[in-house]
């Protein structure tokens, strides 16, 4: 952790509440109808948007990224922000899905770090362990911050800073502006997973297979759980409970005042990890498994609602709009299902996986593929 000058204790902890206090009001509760800023949409990571779809999607356009989209779309301002395998990100608009520009990072690629978009600029991390901010109107470089290895976690934006894991085992806060280190918080394993924001804290489920809360404006551990599993997936966070997948196939639901686990969710008959980040509305947990199911579970008690069968595995996360679902599968579907039932009420064939995960913005749907082409469907 970086050193701080000291102050008088008073003003000390006045000044720390007032910053968490600052962070916290400025965290949304989920995607705005006109943007998907972020990865799952929002800071507490609910997969959940404003905007609506209509009930028959059909392609609008199609964008040749060059190899795999495993990251997934930001979407603000009309422009679909997407990384690439080959180290590319590419700006597209949402509108014609006519290239804007793209901008190279790293040979090694980038992986499944999906990008952030706040106040003009993008931020992304690589598999070179490379953290991007990009200016979102021009794609030249704003500045860079090399971790010690790969970044596949998701950055977040929360207010001055950004919060980013690397496999080098450290959750980071850099500046959002120049890049520089804030602080830095070593853990017992890689961070894989994206933050989650809340009530100024950073949660993050981890390969030590703890679930930890980080206050943001100083970087100290104010908590840690332990999951009892390796975790891939990211925690959402709602109502003073995360919720998230682990590779001990199941589901946990943790009480973030009480530090303990809830309730633990698993199949009846199947046993299968997963990485899937879950999303959370209307009293249900919505995650993909590698069961090659979507399952819904009750929020309250852990108990299943419905489960849905796809052809392989699904590691692409769900987004919610409405009453509807929409997630990919490793068969080659996008779904869309009905939060009530689990019933498929539209399914879109892409030709390849779909391990990332939609994002929706302005009444589209943005969603890349393991080929290498990222699709908007639509009215």
């Amino acid at each position: 952790m970086s050193p701080e000058q000291p102050m008088k204790p008073y003003r000390h902890c006045t000044a720390l509440l007032c910053l968490s206090l600052a962070l916290a009001a400025q965290v949304p509760a989920g995607a705005p109808a006109d943007r998907w800023p972020q990865f799952r949409g929002s800071p507490s990571l609910l997969g959940t948007t404003a905007a609506t779809l209509p009930d028959t999607l059909k392609v609008l356009w199609t964008y040749e990224a060059g190899e795999a989209v495993e990251s997934s779309a930001a979407i603000v301002d009309g422009v679909v922000y997407v990384g690439a395998q080959p180290g590319v990100l590419h700006a597209v608009n949402l509108a014609d899905g006519k290239p804007r520009w793209t901008y190279k990072a790293s040979m090694e690629g980038i992986g499944e770090s999906s990008p952030a978009v706040a106040d003009g600029i993008v931020y992304f991390g690589d598999l070179a362990g490379v953290v991007h901010a990009v200016d979102a109107a021009s794609g030249k470089t704003v500045w860079t911050f090399k971790t010690g290895s790969e970044v596949k976690s998701s950055p977040v934006v929360v207010g001055d800073r950004v919060l980013i894991g690397s496999y080098d085992s450290h959750l980071y806060a850099l500046g959002a502006k120049d890049g520089k280190l804030i602080w830095k918080v070593l853990t017992d394993g890689y961070v894989h997973a994206t933050p989650a924001v809340a009530d100024g804290l950073a949660y993050v489920a981890g390969c030590d297979e703890m679930l930890r809360g980080i206050r943001i404006s100083d970087g100290k551990e104010v908590f840690a759980v332990s999951s009892g599993a390796y975790t891939g997936a990211s925690p959402v966070i709602l109502d003073g409970r995360a919720y998230y997948g682990t590779y001990e196939n199941e589901v946990l639901a943790v009480d973030l005042k009480a530090r303990k686990i809830v309730w633990r969710y698993q199949h009846r008959d199947r046993s299968f990890p997963f990485y899937s980040s879950a999303a959370v509305a209307g009293g249900r947990v919505i995650v993909g498994g590698r069961d090659k199911m979507v399952h819904a579970i009750d929020m309250k008690t852990g108990k299943a609602a419905w489960t849905f069968a796809t052809r392989a595995r699904v590691d692409s996360s769900p987004v919610v709009a409405g009453n509807r679902a929409y997630v990919g599968s490793s068969d080659g579907k996008l779904y869309v299902l009905d939060t009530a039932s689990g019933k498929s009420v539209f399914e879109f064939e892409a030709g390849a996986p779909l391990s990332a995960s939609p994002a929706i913005a302005s009444g589209r749907l943005v969603i890349g593929s393991q080929d290498g082409k990222l699709f908007c469907l639509g009215a």
